[in-house]
């Protein structure tokens, strides 16, 4: 029974708050999900990097691109940066290495019209795999900065 209680409190967390009191029980409102839901549909949200790089390519400019546009039409959302990597290196290089990436979309942003206040940044290294696996292709995913319409 706490197993079948458990996933439908998940698949409750995961899915858009509708009511009033599916957003209060799950901390947020439905207006939040609504606009992280726009987010998603109009903009993709996250770019990837290379090895050992915070460099941002012509692949992820693209993104930002579309990021920035859709910010400069939500001017009341802020978003946070959130910046990772792969299981190579030591966790402290990694902290240091998703931070440089998450300030580097950051900085794209900004230059894009985004007001720098409204973009906050948090790196988590390689503390929050999005594939698991020990090869590149799992790596090449996991080097990432993912951009999060936060709570306001």
């Amino acid at each position: 029974m706490k197993k079948l209680l458990s996933l439908v409190c998940a698949v409750m967390a995961l899915s858009a708050c509708s009511t009033l009191s599916e957003s209060a029980l799950f901390g947020g409102s439905e207006c939040e999900s609504k606009l992280a839901r726009d987010f998603m549909a109009n903009a993709e949200d996250r770019v990837f990097f290379a090895f050992d790089s915070s460099a941002i390519s012509a692949d992820a400019a693209e993104v930002l691109n579309s990021q920035a546009k859709w910010l400069k039409s939500h001017d009341n959302v802020n978003v946070v940066v959130q910046g990772y990597c792969d299981e190579r290196g030591t966790r402290e290089y990694n902290l240091a290495l998703g931070e440089r990436r998450a300030n580097a979309v950051k900085q794209y942003l900004v230059s894009k019209g985004v007001a720098a206040n409204r973009i906050s940044t948090i790196s988590y290294g390689k503390e929050r795999p999005a594939v698991l696996g020990n090869n590149e292709t799992a790596w090449a995913q996991n080097r990432r900065a993912v951009t999060v319409v936060a709570a306001n």
